[in-house]
């Protein structure tokens, strides 16, 4: 495993040290069984891996998941094996329905109360006092930005969050929000989590309320070097891969396939799987980016894990970033 520091602290100084990797618990306890996630997360630190990332909504979505089965999994298996000191736990708030109607017009929101509430509900089930890192889940537009940033400001400031992040938000958003905590004298968003891999959707496409990184963002994140930029869903649900899980229709253009011929080109010349190559394009760029990774599977973790060592070469990545 290699590591790297998450974002800063409130004080100015370097975030806690994580792996280079960061392991996604979104199915844990819904989608994957007991037995299974407690595989997965066994192998993760038993291979150097110290960055969990949950929700206090995975997964609600799912029929008979209430959205707290992550946490709640996480929490036991933490409890069960000791290792609380030895991670880095980051959840996220304000995606949870907070009563019937449609999604994502039902999200609970990132209001004051509802962030502390929300936190609060979380280290319950994660059966902690803490968490390194809490993200807004979803940017809310009805709560002034003020009361947000105020919101996990205070948490920090209480020692319930050790740094504070959003996800989703645009770069704009972001750069208000950061620019408002600075002024108000609270610590501001040290880490943004997007969706984000090797392919590029097309031009005009969206994913409804995910926001995809932008050209806009990782020139923002290079000018901030006290921003952490984390990509989630980086190997697209495993369609590098897997022949049985097509590209989403955003992904399926005429320069996808440019990209995909490259990719496949440079998988063969390092004996790795297209996957992998993705996952150390993404860490070994002149912004390095964090992957956050989801793994149902043993073998599906080491899969990306074996990623960490993949070195590729200048020429390699230039081709890959030519396409």
């Amino acid at each position: 495993m290699r590591y790297r520091t998450l974002g800063r602290l409130a004080d100015g100084t370097p975030g806690p040290r994580v792996s280079a990797l960061c392991l996604g618990a979104l199915p844990f306890g819904s989608t994957v069984g007991p037995a299974a996630s407690y595989a997965v997360l066994d192998r993760f630190v038993e291979r150097g891996g110290t960055f969990v990332d949950t929700a206090n909504c995975y997964s609600f979505w799912v029929d008979g998941a209430s959205g707290d089965e992550s946490e709640l999994l996480l929490g036991r298996w933490l409890a069960e094996r000791g290792t609380r000191d030895d991670l880095v736990l980051s959840t996220k708030v304000g995606a949870h329905p907070a009563g019937p109607g449609p999604w994502p017009e039902s999200a609970e929101g990132l209001a004051a109360e509802v962030v502390r509430r929300g936190v609060e509900g979380s280290l319950e089930r994660l059966g902690t006092d803490r968490v390194e890192l809490l993200y807004g889940h979803l940017d809310d537009r009805a709560t002034p930005l003020e009361e947000t940033v105020d919101a996990f400001g205070a948490l920090v400031r209480d020692g319930i969050a050790g740094q504070v992040g959003i996800s989703n938000q645009l770069t704009w958003r972001l750069e208000r929000s950061r620019a408002l905590a600075r002024a108000r004298g609270v610590a501001g968003y040290t880490c943004i989590q997007q969706r984000h891999s090797y392919l590029r959707p097309a031009a005009g496409t969206d994913f409804g309320t995910q926001q995809h990184v932008t050209p806009e963002l990782l020139d923002y994140a290079r000018a901030e070097p006290d921003l952490t930029l984390l990509a989630y869903t980086p190997l697209l649900s495993g369609a590098y891969t897997d022949p049985a899980k097509p590209l989403l229709p955003q992904y399926r253009h005429a320069g996808a396939a440019a990209q995909l011929a490259v990719l496949r080109e440079v998988a063969a010349e390092t004996a790795a799987t297209a996957g992998q190559v993705v996952l150390a394009w993404l860490m070994g760029g002149e912004l390095p980016v964090l992957p956050v990774i989801g793994a149902s599977s043993v073998a599906q973790l080491d899969e990306s894990l074996d990623a960490v060592e993949l070195e590729l070469t200048p020429e390699q990545r230039q081709r890959l970033d030519e396409a």
